[in-house]
């Protein structure tokens, strides 16, 4: 394992001038111990395996080295070819690394594209005619120019795996080795991600030639300046809770996740028709339909941004004070993924779970995943109306409002004169804890 690289200034790690300047224009001196840690060896052309919590500066991390590489050629790439793969899971996430190479190279000359499913396909064969030194791209879209020979292979010099486990989390391994089996052996690679599954890790060891190892915090584990909480509340009762929290005076902007594309849909409409500005981003969305959400979203036009886990990773926006998970997310890792949406560059954040009784055995799965207890904000609500039965019970969080009751003993229902059973039908509770 790498050590510590105590580099305080950006200067310190060797960039070009014209990085340093970019970084100058955005406010950025110091670098995070990501980039600390990552740029050197990626500078000196070693293979990298990183892992990183989200929101820690993954892609400043490879995107400034690759710059400052690729600005030393001074020659133009070949016809459809690259100098610099980035494969990306989501059309979201690669559009904002997109962002990232023309900000940080502004002042070179250094070209670069993106190619994504739900767009033409036309307009990104054209864009790779005259070959570009950077080049972004889902791996099912590049292996679809690739069959179209829009795209060669054998000019690229460094390859970056970008969110490798959530590649793996949408079933993008096999297109992935099939990229790499086909590019030239020697190349640098460097494979960055938020966790390190066994599956990625064999991965790295498949295609990695002694990668210098980075990990510059514990896998798996949310930031500390995320404040967490869950909620237990019946589903029925969500939305309306939901709507409580976001009106909230310390809500500025949140980001809701949901477990359904049809579900954020309806939670959508649900906080419109509240007064609550906001938007559903997930899969079924066309291109123009994100993009249009999500520049709103970073202009504070919309106040609240509903996403699929699909989304999760691919929303890189400063200062999101709130994420609320609607549904917990059948994958604990997810939840990790889902909150480091807020607490990004060096702020706090918040984080509230809204738990209902089907989803307690997620939330001891991602409790036992972080190592830690969630704390529990407010009651444990009593039972919902007309499940109580008049006895005061309390409404098991464990359970839901889905309170099963015994079955009826037929022949003493006989004989009741049109009661249910009366106090024998009542369900036996069990305690908040259980």
């Amino acid at each position: 394992m790498l050590k510590a690289i105590h580099l305080t200034q950006f200067k310190d790690l060797g960039l070009a001038e014209s990085l340093l300047r970019a970084l100058e224009a955005e406010g950025y001196t110091e670098p995070t111990p990501i980039q600390s840690q990552v740029i050197p060896p990626m500078l000196e052309g070693r293979d990298v395996l990183g892992t990183a919590q989200t929101g820690t500066g993954k892609t400043a991390a490879f995107v400034l080295p690759i710059l400052h590489r690729l600005a030393g050629i001074g020659t133009r790439p070949a016809p459809k070819t690259c100098r610099a793969l980035i494969l990306a899971p989501t059309r979201e996430l690669a559009a904002q690394i997109q962002d990232s190479v023309r900000t940080y190279g502004k002042h070179s000359h250094l070209s670069a594209a993106v190619v994504v499913g739900g767009l033409k396909i036309s307009k990104q064969i054209r864009a790779l005619e005259r070959g570009v030194d950077i080049l972004v791209a889902t791996p099912g879209r590049l292996l679809d120019l690739k069959s179209q020979n829009a795209i060669r292979f054998d000019d690229i010099q460094t390859v970056v795996l970008d969110e490798a486990d959530h590649m793996m989390d949408m079933g993008f391994l096999p297109q992935i080795r099939k990229v790499l089996q086909q590019l030239p052996k020697k190349r640098q690679t460097a494979l960055l991600s938020a966790t390190m599954p066994k599956d990625i890790r064999a991965l790295a060891e498949q295609f990695l030639n002694d990668p210098v190892n980075v990990a510059v915090s514990q896998v798996s584990r949310p930031v500390d300046r995320i404040d967490q909480t869950v909620r237990f509340v019946p589903h029925t009762q969500k939305r309306d809770v939901l709507t409580e929290i976001l009106r909230g005076d310390k809500v500025e902007s949140a980001i809701v996740f949901t477990r359904t594309k049809r579900g954020a849909d309806r939670v959508a409409r649900h906080l419109e028709q509240a007064g609550l500005a906001s938007a559903a981003i997930h899969g079924n969305k066309s291109q123009n339909q994100r993009t249009k959400a999500l520049d709103s979203f970073k202009a504070r036009k919309l106040t609240v941004l509903v996403a699929t886990d699909i989304a999760a990773r691919g929303i890189d926006i400063d200062q999101v004070s709130h994420v609320v998970n609607f549904e917990l997310p059948n994958v604990p890792e997810s939840y990790v993924h889902r909150i480091g949406r807020t607490a990004r560059a060096g702020e706090s954040g918040t984080a509230i779970t809204l738990c209902d009784g089907e989803e307690r055995k997620l939330l001891r799965d991602i409790e036992k995943l972080i190592g830690a207890k969630i704390p529990t904000e407010g009651h444990v609500p009593d039972a919902p109306s007309g499940t109580d039965n008049g006895g005061g019970a309390k409404f098991d969080p464990g359970r839901g409002d889905k309170q099963k009751r015994k079955p009826r003993n037929r022949n003493r229902n006989r004989n009741a004169s049109g009661r249910s059973g009366g106090g024998q039908g009542r369900p036996q509770q069990r305690s908040a804890s259980s």
